[in-house]
């Protein structure tokens, strides 16, 4: 092997750069060339394929975002756009490639490998959504976000005596929200998993306010309820004074703290490891600090659990 290409899909995470640098750097270190693809499968499929050395990756491990871009691509999750992707690759001298973001991602990279062309996936998302793996990249730089909005949040919440509903991403996974809720102290997290009941969450809120709680914050996943409704609907059954707050795309964005840039390293140089070793279709992860690898046939028929041990301890300290 002579020549591998990295591309970033799907969602942007922060922590993406740093993958896409470890594994030029990894690559070049191995005495292969690397090329990186702009925009995404699209890109792809568009031939926007360059180059890259070693300063094309230098000063981006501290940046949120992608270098190379993103974006989502209908055409191919078709056969035709795979095997015109697989055309791209193949004029520029590209024999394998390291696929980062996620689960549309990985499907990808599959379909590519089962064409024939080697590709192993790194999970890049603030979800923490991708089975195979306790973290993703990104997922704690979104979380310190999250936290860090909670806490000024708070301040006003506690100055005019409010009820805040803070809505975090997590359409399908509650992550964030369980997490950030745990983490900033919230009276109560609602996620997409678990089913929730409104006179309970409004039972609880008057029994704060009965002790003489000041303030209460609750923290729902975009995926379990609107924040803009539950606010609504809490308003009208307690009739307590009560804001909303969607934090929307900034969770995305920022420079990756120094876990996701490590986590974007150690991942990113192990699938160099594996398509140097000619094993294509599998993907990396981490699990109990340790790197590992599956098939990505095995992720894709995963589902993700969310950590119901978290969620109770949130229930037990939030009385």
């Amino acid at each position: 092997m002579k020549k591998i290409g990295v591309l970033t899909s799907g969602g942007d995470a922060p922590g993406m750069n740093a993958a896409v640098r470890a594994v030029v750097r990894k690559a070049i270190y191995h005495d292969l060339k690397v090329s990186g693809i702009y925009g995404g499968y699209a890109g792809l499929i568009k031939g926007n394929i360059e180059e890259l050395g070693l300063g094309s990756v230098g000063d981006i491990i501290h940046r949120g975002g992608t270098i190379l871009l993103s974006a989502r691509c209908e055409e191919f999750k078709k056969k035709e756009g795979q095997l015109k992707g697989i055309e791209q690759l193949k004029k520029a001298g590209i024999e394998g490639l390291v696929v980062i973001g996620g689960d549309g991602s990985y499907r990808g990279a599959k379909a590519l490998t089962e064409h024939g062309f080697p590709c192993v996936g790194v999970p890049g998302t603030i979800d923490n959504d991708i089975c195979g793996t306790q973290f993703t990249i990104g997922f704690d730089t979104a979380l310190k976000t999250v936290i860090e909005a909670i806490d000024k949040i708070r301040d006003t919440a506690t100055s005019h005596e409010r009820t805040f509903v803070i809505e975090v991403m997590g359409r399908d996974a509650g992550d964030i929200a369980l997490w950030a809720g745990l983490a900033g102290g919230a009276e109560t997290v609602l996620v997409p998993e678990e089913n929730y009941d409104m006179n309970e969450i409004c039972d609880r809120l008057r029994k704060g306010h009965e002790r003489g709680k000041k303030h209460s914050i609750i923290v729902v996943a975009e995926g379990a309820a609107s924040g803009v409704e539950l606010g609504k609907q809490i308003r009208e059954l307690t009739n307590f004074d009560t804001k909303v707050s969607v934090l929307g795309h900034m969770q995305r964005g920022g420079s990756p703290t120094a876990f996701d840039r490590v986590l974007a390293s150690r991942l990113g140089a192990r699938a160099v490891e594996l398509i140097i070793e000619g094993k294509g279709g599998r993907a990396v992860g981490i699990e109990n600090n340790q790197i590992i690898d599956h098939e990505i046939a095995d992720i894709l028929g995963g589902a993700h659990t969310l950590d119901t041990n978290l969620l109770r301890l949130s229930k037990e300290l939030s009385i």
